[in-house]
């Protein structure tokens, strides 16, 4: 059953010509925001009801592009309230972090790209095979989606990673699931700030690497256990930051996200 929203998103279309564009949701598509710092920053909608992911959209304004759709808020509304940030003009990074056999992550990324999503992640650990059927449904679905391969969460340190089961350093295992990742296929992947240098030095840069786990100096790092801010997130070589709580929590969430982009720009 589709999700019933009591605020369609929808409702907060621009008047902007580039909504009714389907290209509007490729982020490497050159158009008037080329080079527009606004392409580096994602808005985490880590809410669990349309109508709060609503209220952050119109609080943000023409401040953001790019929102993440997570496991919350999709588990909340279902694909509704993908369907009505595309449709609003919205850019959706669809951060499901799909990982299971081929098949089954094949399918998943089949409808992500039927939503009209711009870019997704699945998990690098998954192997090969699966990250290569990701890739292929995306590619035969919309070739201009991103798929992100999803390396080391940063909500793990080195103490958690040996609990797991991991034998190497952090910056060794994102390494190697970013290697593998981007050997199948993946435009990216998802890593902490701190190890994103590393993966530059190592991997070049043609591709995308989105950061989590950023905040603001001074901010609470709440569940992350490897952050970094905006500026040193960008310095190290990330084209993408996330950022949820230093702006959706902010008295004025517009204000907050302008600074961000002061910070990267």
């Amino acid at each position: 059953m589709s999700a019933t929203l009591p605020h369609r998103i929808s409702d907060l279309r621009s008047n902007d010509p580039r909504s009714n564009d389907p290209r509007s949701n490729d982020p490497r598509v050159v158009d008037s925001h080329k080079n527009d710092v606004r392409e580096k920053l994602i808005v985490a909608l880590d809410v669990s009801a349309a109508a709060a992911a609503q209220k952050i959209v119109t609080a943000v304004g023409d401040s953001a592009l790019t929102y993440k759709v997570g496991m919350q808020l999709y588990t909340a509304e279902g694909p509704q309230v993908v369907r009505d940030l595309v449709a609003s003009g919205r850019r959706v990074f669809l951060d499901l972090k799909y990982h299971d056999i081929p098949t089954t992550v094949a399918a998943a990324v089949h409808e992500a790209a039927r939503l009209g999503v711009s870019m997704l992640t699945v998990h690098a650990a998954g192997g090969g095979k699966m990250l290569h059927a990701a890739v292929d449904a995306a590619r035969t679905n919309n070739p201009a989606l991103l798929v992100l391969g999803v390396t080391v969460l940063t909500s793990l340190d080195e103490n958690e990673m040996e609990k797991v089961g991991f034998r190497g350093t952090v910056r060794e295992e994102v390494l190697r699931l970013a290697t593998m990742a981007l050997d199948n296929g993946c435009k990216g992947i998802v890593t902490s700030a701190r190890e994103t240098a590393a993966v530059r030095a190592e991997l070049g840069h043609n591709f995308a690497i989105v950061t989590p786990g950023v905040r603001s100096a001074g901010s609470r790092h709440g569940d992350q256990a490897r952050v970094a801010t905006p500026a040193e997130a960008i310095a190290a070589g990330a084209s993408h930051i996330v950022v949820g709580r230093p702006i959706t929590e902010a008295a004025d969430p517009a204000a907050e996200a302008r600074a961000i982009l002061e910070q990267i720009s």
